[in-house]
């Protein structure tokens, strides 16, 4: 081995030398950036448990407890640490609307990381730019107004299969309206197409959501596990899915078809795994959020029976109109449901499903006195706005008169706000509107007041005259109660009523029901 030259010598002594010199001055960079974001304040509040947080405080208590106990103690904005992030919350309409409209460029959409694995990365929710506005135009195509009217006879159909199957039996309301709302998410996702893959991908869906709010723990028998594995396997269904579509040279209308058929000005396709990610994203914003807000409205309505008395003097007069005509429900119909609508409304904000968004801070974020760190979830808490008595007096009542006043601007967002905001949301109130007018005219509460049952008496002994009808030929009706008084919220993965709402229902004969 020839010895080094003088000068290779020279050079190895002088880098040995730097070393120390390099690594001492990456140690006081990094000391003076940790003393600089340590001279920069914090917004106050809890990190709970190391790598765990308070994440199971939010998920194992009533959420308005939750926020409502730390904004007492820490203010309007408090950080705390949750799914194995760092995060800043906010629970002004002020600070909201900068994150999400004024100064939305440095705070990109994000998940934490276990959901956004869950759902997909290419999935519009974690996106900006350009990307996010092509999928954002693609998707709502599939959903405005315009597209949806279609849609009424469709969903009516699917409403009148589907609550037949409620009929003596004791059900749980939740799994019953997640399985409604997957069949109205269907529709426009696959063109209502049911075939084999569909059903699989209904049913590796139901296992993946099991997982949404588990802690990103991937070792064999822990739900995030077992969810990654269900995702894996509806990917592959899905790209099997795809792969026909695309072979077919038959893409269709749906949004599966418009995913696979559209193209960047460069005249590209979107991948596979683009449009896989996005149609699990559409169902997880179709599914189990409108599932969760139809499992609220049966409770609220059962507990305020002269406000289901109300809903249903609303919904028979358009159904004496539909049946003089001999028609089904159609779009006009649903427009004249002004009191049905606000029991909607005030049902978004009172169980506000969506109880925050989450947002990451692109860069170090001077922010209404604090400091955020780059790279911290920020959070506007929708739902401690929505039960603000400043904008919402007697927040924990269920009022749907306080809709006659068009709330003020950045106090009610149950879809989200800005570029960001749910393009669905015309949708589930559709086939929520369709729901509620046959649940309400089919079905009976036990809490039906007496005025009512007059009033309905007296609306058949009408129907059994004109028709001639005897009493053994009055159609049937179904009639419900709720099973357990008890209160509580549970997450699945949004907040709903304790147990699903678990709900009795036998039928009974609308005539003999009635009379005194």
């Amino acid at each position: 081995m020839e010895p080094f030259s003088p000068l290779s010598a020279t050079l190895l002594s002088l880098f040995l030398l730097l070393i120390p010199l390099l690594l001492s001055s990456l140690l006081l960079l990094l000391l003076f950036q940790w003393l600089h974001s340590k001279n920069k304040r914090l917004p106050p509040g809890s990190m709970g448990w190391p790598f765990i947080g308070e994440t199971l405080k939010l998920y194992t208590q009533n959420p308005n407890t939750f926020f409502s106990s730390r904004q007492k103690r820490y203010g309007d904005i408090f950080k705390t640490h949750i799914l194995g992030c760092p995060c800043v919350m906010i629970s002004s309409p002020e600070a909201a609307k900068i994150v999400l409209l004024s100064r939305a460029h440095l705070f990109k959409p994000t998940y934490p990381p276990s959901k956004e694995k869950m759902i997909g990365p290419e999935a519009i929710f974690f996106h900006q730019g350009e990307y996010h506005s092509r999928l954002k135009k693609l998707i709502q195509a599939s959903f405005l107004p315009s597209t949806i009217r279609g849609s009424v006879a469709e969903i009516e159909l699917l409403v009148l299969k589907f609550l037949p199957t409620w009929e003596n039996r004791t059900i749980n309301t939740l799994q019953e309206m997640k399985r409604f709302a997957m069949d109205v998410a269907i529709l426009p996702t696959f063109g209502g197409r049911w075939d084999l893959e569909t059903e699989e991908i209904t049913h590796l869906y139901h296992c993946l959501e099991k997982g949404y709010n588990s802690m990103p723990f991937n070792f064999p028998g822990t739900p995030f596990h077992k969810a990654m594995k269900a995702r894996r396997l509806l990917n592959d269904t899905l790209t099997r899915l795809i792969k026909k579509r695309r072979d077919s040279k038959k893409l269709g209308g749906d949004l599966l078809g418009i995913l696979l058929g559209s193209k960047d000005q460069k005249l590209n396709h979107l991948s596979d795994s683009q449009v896989a990610d996005n149609i699990i994203g559409v169902i997880f914003a179709a599914h189990d959020t409108t599932a969760s807000v139809l499992t609220w409205i049966l409770k609220y309505l059962h507990d305020n029976g002269e406000l289901l008395d109300a809903v249903t003097r609303e919904q028979e007069g358009i159904r004496r109109g539909i049946n003089e005509e001999k028609r089904g429900l159609t779009w006009d119909d649903t427009r004249k449901m002004p009191l049905t609508s606000r029991v909607i409304q005030e049902t978004l904000r009172t169980a506000s499903i969506l109880s925050f968004t989450f947002r990451e801070a692109v860069e170090d974020v001077e922010f209404q006195g604090y400091f955020i760190p780059k790279g911290w979830k920020v959070l506007p808490l929708f739902r401690s706005i929505h039960h603000c008595a400043d904008f919402f007096p007697q927040p924990e009542k269920f009022d749907p008169s306080r809709f006659e006043v068009p709330p003020k601007p950045n106090t009610y967002m149950p879809f989200g706000s800005g570029l960001h905001s749910c393009p669905g949301s015309e949708l589930a109130k559709l086939e929520m509107l369709v729901f509620l007018h046959h649940l309400t005219t089919t079905y009976r509460s036990l809490s039906l007041s007496l005025s009512q049952s007059h009033l309905l008496r007296q609306a058949f002994l009408d129907m059994r005259s004109m028709r001639n009808l005897d009493e053994n030929q009055l159609p049937l009706f179904l009639q419900w109660e709720v099973v357990g008084g008890e209160d509580g919220i549970q997450y699945v993965p949004f907040p709903v009523p304790n147990r699903g709402l678990p709900i009795n229902v036998r039928s009974r004969n609308k005539f003999s029901f009635i009379m005194p």
